[in-house]
């Protein structure tokens, strides 16, 4: 049986379908629901894998789906509106249908694995601008055509061919204010590319601007002061593979039925759970199982889930763990108890699914969010200081006698002078673009972080200085050739590096001072350049 991770496109489309043709068929509320938490489901798919013209279309189809669960009594729905939702489907599936890769491209355009089989990303990238932006143009060509994008130059009002999406639109205005023709050549191409990701890099910053252009197809709107470093953040952004790490939620439920009804519903959105009846398993559970929130009635057997709530905020492990209430409760001022002693929402039986599961999906990020901050650099998206110097001692901690680690410190040369000629915004272009490289060059298993300012700390597990000193060198002309584009054109940049090696350095103190030090004497022989730490 296929796990949620590795369902195609057409397989949930097609899931889709079968759900609407049993409700069709027989009319009942309990199929109509399913279908409804199918149609959630497929737009949350589209979102995660940014594909925004989809994701609107289905965004509709599920809005008009929610409108009819209000009401039971209502079901069947009169055969107008089963005809609306009918063609809503249609459109959805004609629009993946044509926006999809033919299956024998599949093969010859994958470069890396994707995350859905069904879907292999275009690496086009449509420009669109005037003649009089060409030097903008052409310094985010080459930064987009270094990474591997080809960057194809439109102008306003060019006729629209749409045999071929691009992954995303780049619009470019000539002038301050959008004019009326070029939100209608907006919208034209929202409408021909269903799967691309249309950005506006203008000068808006009021909100009645910067909403007509959402409602014109526009996905991002990026202020002139965070181009084009934000531009190209982006664009990555949306051929990034990573699998992210399966949501796990604890359910402390009594009624079997209910465990069902949220096990059905969050296995539709990938959530994986685990269901308890007894809140006295409560901390073996959440020692085991580590979820990421938990879903709480608020009357069980022994003791209720406020005072569950209660015991847990008081441990520093779980003070900050989302937990939602699930329950029959209507007494407003024993919801409004329950919140104010450690609950984060509250959710009335019977519950919509497709609100319990925007609510846990929401909870979830927000808490997972709160858990990055505070071990990754803003900037750069890299572990920070802190964290990096404690992973790098966990390595060192845990490395045998007979292993390797090379540690390299990696600066950018004469930052400062790239602040005060270009700007800080151009600086922080700088920065990221070396964090772009050294992620797309090294392992997942080596250690990354931004050690301050333009400094960064390398950790690679078995290598040793021999290879790492290849690795860095090789990213490091690399680095050279890559353009950072600004207003004005393309600046370039170099680093130096000094390694050091363990066993030679035994602890990660002696580790980062000796590259530290390698890394001066690679600035007085001249800089740009990798020096390495003997003993």
């Amino acid at each position: 049986m296929s796990t949620l991770s590795q369902i195609t496109l057409e397989e949930r489309l097609q899931s889709l379908k079968n759900r609407w043709e049993s409700y069709a068929k027989d009319g009942r509320f309990e199929q109509f629901v399913e279908f409804t938490v199918t149609v959630n489901s497929l737009a949350e798919y589209f979102n995660r894998s940014r594909l925004p013209g989809l994701m609107r279309l289905c965004q509709g189809l599920e809005n008009a789906a929610i409108a009819k669960l209000g009401d039971q009594n209502s079901h069947p729905i009169t055969k107008q509106e089963m005809l609306s939702i009918q063609h809503q489907i249609e459109a959805l599936a004609g629009s993946v249908s044509t926006a999809s890769p033919p299956a024998k491209d599949r093969r010859t355009k994958q470069t890396q694995k994707p995350s859905d089989s069904s879907w292999i990303k275009p690496r086009a990238v449509w420009v669109v601008s005037q003649p009089d932006r060409q030097e903008m143009v052409e310094g985010l060509s080459l930064q987009l055509q270094f990474f591997g994008f080809q960057a194809l130059l439109k102008h306003w009002g060019d006729e629209i061919h749409t045999r071929d999406f691009p992954l995303a639109v780049l619009f470019i205005p000539s002038g301050k204010t959008t004019r009326q023709e070029e939100f209608a050549y907006i919208s034209a191409i929202r409408a021909s590319c269903p799967t691309s990701q249309l950005l506006y890099l203008g000068e808006q910053t009021a909100m009645e601007p910067l909403v007509a252009l959402m409602r014109a197809g526009i996905d991002v709107a990026i202020p002139s002061e965070d181009q084009p470093s934000m531009v190209l953040n982006s664009i990555l952004n949306l051929v990034q593979t990573e699998e992210t790490e399966k949501s796990r939620v604890l359910v402390v439920e009594d009624s079997r039925v209910a465990v069902e009804v949220i096990q059905r519903t969050l296995e539709q959105q990938g959530i994986d759970t685990y269901a308890i009846n007894d809140p006295g398993q409560l901390l073996e559970a959440l020692e085991s199982y580590q979820p990421d929130l938990i879903l709480m009635d608020m009357y069980m057997p022994h003791f209720n889930g406020v005072e569950a709530t209660r015991v847990l905020r008081q441990m520093p492990a779980y003070n900050s763990l989302p937990i939602v209430y699930v329950s029959g409760e209507s007494e407003i001022s024993m919801q409004v108890e329950a919140l104010r002693l450690g609950g984060d929402q509250f959710l009335g039986k019977p519950f919509n699914p497709v609100l319990l599961a925007a609510i846990v999906k929401t909870k979830i990020e927000r808490f997972r969010d709160i858990q990055r901050s505070t071990s990754l650099d803003g900037l750069t998206g890299l572990l920070n200081h802190t964290a990096a110097k404690s992973q790098l001692r966990h390595l060192a901690e845990h490395a045998s006698v007979n292993s390797v680690l090379t540690v390299a410190m990696i600066d950018i040369d004469h930052f400062k002078s790239v602040n005060d000629t270009y700007g800080h915004p151009v600086g922080d272009q700088v920065i990221r673009g070396l964090a772009w490289l050294l992620k797309g060059r090294l392992r997942s298993s080596d250690l990354i972080g931004r050690y301050g300012g333009e400094e960064f700390l390398i950790a690679l597990p078995g290598v040793d200085p021999e290879q790492a000193k290849s690795v860095i060198d090789r990213i490091r002309k690399d680095f050279s050739t890559l353009p950072h584009a600004h207003p004005g054109g393309a600046v370039y940049a170099t680093f130096s590096a000094g390694l050091a090696s363990f066993p030679t350095f035994h602890t990660a103190i002696s580790l980062t001072e000796a590259a530290d030090n390698a890394l001066l004497e690679a600035k007085r022989l001249g800089r740009n350049r990798v020096e390495e730490a003997t003993g």
